[in-house]
């Protein structure tokens, strides 16, 4: 199941904080496993050494390991894959746009900036909690219940159609396509630069970076990631910019996001990745005012999840829906193109 839920992850893994210490102005420098063992009930050296291990001890925000010293005034947590048992999904009565719906499914149109399920510092507001008011009984997984309903994930600033679960047997049926990789997705992106093929796969173990665990990378060769296979297509050349389409062969974390900027196009005002900056183009400054006007106009990493086929769980029957892009894709788009018109 763990290999079939990282197939079906298109956001990044949150980390959720599970203990969090702010040590004393006075506090001497101590091992941050003693500092735990100290504070924690219950938590025995060995199990502070391995969470470590694990990546789960932070202080002031950065993973550290367990001969770190903790000083005065840190701010020391425990992070865990999962969120604390007591935190519970709240229903909420948050707009979204339903393309689609029967006893078995929903098909939804994600905005730009909404999460999709509660995590830390998203414990409200998101996707999960929108469907939770409107669906009695969603299928929750075991092992994860902030999760109900859920097959596939988009990330925050991604928009585009999603499909939920409503019930037990339609959510392992569509968990399944995705695993078995029989769903059709594709989404249209705007990466700085020009391709030089019309078309083109990339593969590369997709896997957190080694630098920075809030992103991932590209590993091509050896056993770390996961195989990642991400097909591409020219839609439309804008000078320094180019819309492609990408289809999914497999839905790793950030998968697209990761394997543009392997090959050297990152996605336009994707700060995670190196696009919020001026990658191609002249340095005079009216082009770099025009540059971040378009920043300012899309405000976010220019990705849409355009279209998403799937096998009815009940019926049987293929389904196919497409949404069209977004305002602020759409306006970053003409932008370009009045922009390419005008250099000739």
């Amino acid at each position: 199941m763990r290999e079939e839920e990282d197939q079906n992850h298109e956001e990044e893994e949150e980390l959720h904080v599970h203990h969090r210490f702010e040590t004393d102005p006075g506090q001497q420098p101590l091992r941050i496993d003693k500092f735990l063992t100290i504070h924690l009930k219950n938590a025995s050296r060995n199990k502070i050494q391995q969470a470590a291990k694990a990546g789960s001890l932070r202080v002031n925000g950065v993973e550290v390991k367990q001969n770190h010293k903790v000083k005065a005034n840190d701010i020391v947590e425990v992070v865990l894959a999962y969120p604390p048992r007591e935190k519970e999904i709240v229903a909420e009565n948050i707009p979204i746009e339903i393309l689609y719906q029967d006893e078995d499914v929903v098909v939804v149109n994600k905005t730009a900036g909404m999460v999709v399920h509660p995590g830390y510092g998203n414990f409200s507001g998101t996707l999960v909690n929108a469907l939770m008011y409107r669906f009695n009984d969603l299928p929750q997984p075991k092992d994860n219940p902030t999760r109900p309903g859920l097959v596939h994930r988009l990330d925050k600033n991604t928009s585009g159609i999603m499909v939920v679960a409503t019930n037990e047997y339609a959510m392992a049926h569509l968990a399944r396509q995705f695993f078995d990789r029989t769903s059709k997705r594709t989404y249209h992106a705007l990466v700085w630069g020009e391709p030089k093929e019309e078309s083109g796969t990339i593969e590369g173990h997709i896997g957190r970076s080694l630098q920075n665990r809030k992103i991932m990378t590209v590993f091509p060769e050896g056993d770390q990631g996961k195989h990642a296979v991400t097909h591409y297509r020219i839609l439309e050349r804008l000078g320094y910019v180019t819309l492609v389409e990408c289809r999914l062969e497999t839905g790793r974390t950030h998968q697209i996001r990761a394997h543009m900027k392997h090959i050297g196009h990152p996605l336009f005002n994707d700060p995670e990745y190196g696009g919020d900056k001026i990658l191609r183009g002249t340095r005079f400054t009216k082009y770099q005012q025009f540059i971040q006007n378009c920043f300012t106009l899309c405000p976010r990493q220019a990705l849409h999840a355009k279209t998403l086929g799937f096998t009815h769980p009940n019926t049987e029957t293929f389904m196919s829906f497409d949404s069209p892009l977004p305002e602020d894709m759409q306006k970053l788009i003409d932008k370009w193109r009045i922009y390419t018109q005008a250099i000739g």
